[in-house]
């Protein structure tokens, strides 16, 4: 029905998304209550409510930690929830992260598909069913800057603005996901006071995210040359090093410090076993080498004994699995705080699965080590599920279905959208079936022919749900 009127915005729409991808907002949360998550995010939150002006819809910024553009009259609110934040991007990008380029048909971008593609796609879905047809509803598309983070950008919305009778979130694949896996952040710490003879000096993960399996890792460590030959620290690494068989390189830094580099593959952390995690690796062999030398590194042990490579928990003995899929646990960070070392996990829970069993098992293991090591849960978010015979599931799939021409049918993911902060929601694209999840990923990016078809299968999804 919208499929002439969104081929002529074609132009507008990528142009739309290349703009919003030049903003760097990454979330930064500040005392400034006129920019709470930063420059970034405010600057991109204001250039997507003046282009929701600019087409002809009523726009309002919420103090600064979100927005809405809407349209539309009655007593029902369609809503639609995504987030203009992103993940940091490292170094190792083809093209720059915050400038958009397009080749081969795909726009490339931090954002492209997490989540600032799908959000324009999603206005101009809007203006395709505002100018085209008469609905019954008011539909408001919701604006975040700080999913992912911790969410206090829909937790101001839902405190100060009104809530929608039912929606969806364009924040992960298509046909449409019944269910959430359960999220789970923990961090194990130990004081450290650096008296060794080999110590810790430095820590850096490019700021990953904790959501991000991590792509680099670096640590320096300080010899005490007068107990401990370097040279002998440098032959034990490059034994253990090779044993391994990681990408991990090392270097002598003046003739007391050795700097210590692991490389890996970013993924998702919903999807750990698509990345290789560099932290993950670097802390085998920083346990491994402190052992040589008979260093004892509780929080070390911890790791290797309990967590080591596994990504599906099945080394802390919480290997669950129920149609939602496994358990999945990454190793997101490793940083000093606090005149501690930590280590951050991330485990995606099967939606079957009660999180606090899984608190309860983690703290039981660290009781082995008596005082030595803390475990601090920073946060969890508690599973979606939706009947899939529900009728909003069976509608957004229909949709979908009849667009496309396919057969498919809803799905479950690991990944936490918005959808899990409204009731009737559930998350909708615009990844599709059987394409590469660019999620978090380097080089992110979303095809343009998919841009193209998602505004049109969500036109029809908000005529549908609002007529």
């Amino acid at each position: 029905m919208f499929d002439d009127f969104i081929n002529l915005k074609k132009d507008d729409i990528v142009s739309a998304v290349s703009k919003a991808i030049s903003f760097p907002s990454i979330s930064i949360e500040t005392n400034d209550s006129t920019k709470p998550f930063g420059k970034d995010c405010m600057d991109v939150l204001n250039y997507v409510l003046n282009l929701g002006k600019k087409l002809g819809f009523r726009v309002k910024n919420i103090d600064g930690y979100c927005g809405y553009i809407e349209f539309g009259q009655g007593d029902e609110l369609l809503g639609i929830i995504g987030h203009l934040d992103v993940v940091p991007a490292d170094d190792n990008w083809t093209y720059s992260p915050f400038q958009a380029t397009i080749k081969d048909n795909k726009l490339y971008g931090r954002g492209a598909i997490d989540d600032k593609g799908p959000v324009i796609a999603s206005l101009y879905a809007m203006k395709a069913v505002m100018d085209t047809v008469k609905v019954n509803k008011r539909v408001r598309l919701i604006l975040g800057l700080n999913e992912e983070k911790s969410w206090k950008c829909i937790n101001y919305y839902k405190d100060h603005e009104e809530i929608p009778t039912l929606g969806f979130s364009p924040d992960a694949d298509f046909p449409c996901i019944y269910a959430e896996k359960g999220i789970l952040t923990t961090y194990i710490k130990q004081v450290y006071n650096n008296s060794y003879d080999i110590s810790i000096v430095d820590i850096n993960t490019n700021n990953n995210a904790i959501n991000v399996v991590p792509k680099y890792c670096s640590c320096v460590l300080k010899i005490n040359t007068t107990n401990i030959n370097i040279n002998d620290v440098n032959s034990t690494l490059n034994k253990l090093i090779s044993n391994y068989n990681f990408n991990i390189k090392f270097e002598t830094i003046d003739n007391c410090k050795i700097k210590i580099a692991s490389y890996g593959i970013s993924a998702h952390a919903a999807h750990p076993d698509l990345g290789i995690n560099s932290i993950s690796r670097l802390l085998i062999i920083l346990n491994d080498l402190f052992t040589s030398f008979n260093i004892n590194i509780p929080i070390l042990n911890f790791f290797a004994k309990y967590i080591g490579l596994e990504t599906d928990g099945s080394s802390l003995e919480i290997n669950f699995k129920d149609e939602s899929g496994n358990l999945t646990l990454n190793v997101g960070n490793f940083s000093f705080y606090n005149d501690s070392i930590q280590i951050g996990l991330n485990l995606r829970i099967p939606i079957n699965t009660n999180i606090e069993n899984i608190e309860n098992i983690i703290q039981s293991i660290s009781c082995n080590y008596k005082a030595e090591i803390q475990i601090v849960f920073l946060g969890r978010k508690e599973p979606l599920y939706i009947s899939k015979n529900d009728s909003l599931v069976k509608s957004l799939c229909d949709i979908f279905n009849n667009v496309t021409g396919m057969k498919s049918n809803p799905i479950a993911i690991g990944g936490a959208t918005y959808a899990r902060a409204f009731e009737n929601c559930v998350s909708f694209g615009a990844n599709m079936p059987g394409h590469e999840d660019m999620c978090h990923q380097v080089d992110e990016y979303i095809e343009i022919d998919t841009l193209l078809l998602s505004t049109k299968i969500y036109a029809e999804a908000i005529y549908a749900l609002s007529k």
